[in-house]
């Protein structure tokens, strides 16, 4: 099969963050067995959806890891011009949800393996497929707590988000939460008898307010942009009318962290402001939504030369979205960004990669499986 037909299969699964994944799995997998591969299911907590790990080539010895997700986020904004999930063809344009993040790095490594299965491998490749990275890089962790299960410790792991085929050495880190108040409703007359919850969330909003002011004066890392980090609210619900006296409020916030900070920590001061809220007569919920720590590579590093030689390009210095390399760095592992299309084009309707694309990143793969010969 072409690359542009496994992307087709591949939009076709409805695989929604946070909702089953099944079919997807089943179906890279049945296509890995097919040339030979060796595959393992990782079923997670959840118990209704898996990460995939596969290896081409010699289990016992050091290779490379090929890392992707294959959830994507819903396709419900207005302006999609097809159905997302039917792939759509218009020149050198593929277009659904997930083209470009990440299902197009999928497809490209699928597309490589026959050509690595009917290769001489003396060190293997290995594809690590997670589950629900949309979600904060929920999935991946478990794959990672039993990877030195699956394999030997691998050489470097290249995690596939679209960088328009450029290594990218660094990322931020994040941490986001939801913060729960619950007071006391009444008639919006007699506000002395009841316990507003979103006058009491101003607190919140302005510790998150401050701390982002407070951050924006740096420490600085010169390559992010921006150069320091950042805390902001992105969500905030609460009330019923505006003639009752609201008793809960909800906010969600995220912090994003240059590489010399803990982006949990950076949390600290919103989450101080909200539990004291609990001497006014408010119960006060904090919920962790995602956590993953920043990624830093040196450019030194031999996984940097080895992409640089693989595509021809110098290597990015930072971008401030995350990935999953964080978290694989994290658990003593080189890992890069490297992967076939755009940030720019992902989340948003009409998503797509282009065929060039798809094509370079599997002439990539194919050429790392010509280095993994000897």
């Amino acid at each position: 099969m072409q690359a542009s037909d496994i992307l087709a299969k591949l939009v076709g699964f409805d695989s929604v963050v946070g909702t089953p994944n099944a079919e997807i799995v089943e179906w890279i997998g049945a296509y890995l067995k097919s040339f030979g591969a060796t595959i393992d299911i990782l079923v997670g907590p959840e118990g209704d959806r898996s990460n995939l790990f596969a290896t081409i080539g010699p289990r016992e010895k050091p290779g490379y890891v090929l890392s992707g997700h294959m959830d994507v986020v819903p396709a419900n904004e207005a302006g999609w011009a097809s159905n997302p999930f039917v792939l759509r063809v218009d020149g050198g344009r593929l277009y659904g949800r997930g083209t470009s993040d990440m299902k197009g790095f999928l497809a490209a490594s699928l597309a490589a393996v026959p050509v690595l299965a009917a290769s001489p491998l003396m060190r293997p490749i290995h594809l690590a497929f997670s589950y629900d990275e949309e979600a904060g890089c929920r999935g991946v962790p478990h794959l990672i707590g039993r990877l030195l299960e699956l394999c030997q410790t691998p050489l470097g792991v290249i995690v596939g988000e679209p960088s328009n085929m450029r290594a990218i050495l660094a990322h931020k880190g994040k941490s986001a939460a939801r913060v729960i108040l619950k007071g006391r409703s009444g008639h919006s007359s007699r506000p002395d008898l009841g316990l507003n919850a979103i006058h009491a969330a101003a607190d919140v909003l302005q510790a998150a307010i401050s701390t982002a002011h407070s951050l924006a004066q740096g420490p600085f890392e010169a390559e992010f942009e921006p150069p320091y980090s950042s805390v902001s609210v992105g969500t905030i619900h609460g009330g019923q009318a505006v003639n009752i006296t609201p008793d809960f409020c909800k906010l969600e916030v995220e912090a994003r962290a240059i590489s010399s900070a803990d982006p949990a920590a950076l949390l600290t001061p919103v989450y101080e402001a909200a539990a004291a809220l609990e001497r006014l007569g408010f119960q006060v919920q904090w919920e962790e939504l995602s956590s993953y720590p920043a990624l830093s590579l040196e450019r030194a590093a031999p996984l940097a030369d080895l992409l640089t030689e693989l595509t021809g390009i110098e290597p990015l210095a930072a971008v401030s979205y995350g990935t999953e390399a964080g978290l694989y760095q994290r658990a003593g592992l080189e890992a890069i960004i490297c992967g076939p299309g755009d940030i720019g084009r992902a989340h948003k309707p009409n998503e797509f990669i282009l065929t060039d694309e798809l094509a370079a990143c599997q002439a990539m793969i194919e050429a790392l499986g010509r280095r993994c010969l000897a």
